[in-house]
């Protein structure tokens, strides 16, 4: 069992930085791909970032490459999303995601394989 605790979020105008953290806590938490996933409001939940347990291996949206960065520190049981040059369409609840170290959908942005979820943390961006 994981535990998935995001932190982070906030209002912001566009154009800003903010980075999103996820504490993870729970058995053998080092080896799970850990991924960052949102949801606006009307929207499908869709995959944004994801990380594999040695940092070799990540992937990103199209609509969030060369902006937002994942990063994990396995000492601290977190991951980071740092995400910058903020846009209005980036509004949305981001939530932390875990998938066993044996699967790949993380990898490819889907949520089919997810077996933990944090409980999300709401990103606002407005003028």
């Amino acid at each position: 069992q994981l535990q998935l605790v995001e932190s982070g979020g906030g209002l912001l105008q566009p154009g800003g930085s903010l980075r999103l953290s996820c504490t993870v806590s729970g058995f053998t938490s080092d080896y799970y791909f850990i991924g960052w996933f949102r949801q606006a409001p009307g929207k499908e939940r869709e995959g944004v970032s994801c990380i594999s347990y040695s940092s070799s291996s990540t992937y990103y949206a199209d609509s969030v490459k060369g902006r937002f960065t994942i990063y994990r520190d396995n000492s601290k049981n977190t991951v980071y999303l740092q995400m910058d040059n903020l846009k209005p369409e980036d509004t949305a609840v981001y939530y932390c995601a875990a998938e066993s170290p044996y699967g790949r959908m993380c990898l490819m942005g889907y949520s089919s394989g997810i077996d933990y979820w944090g409980e999300g943390a709401l990103v606002t961006v407005s003028s």
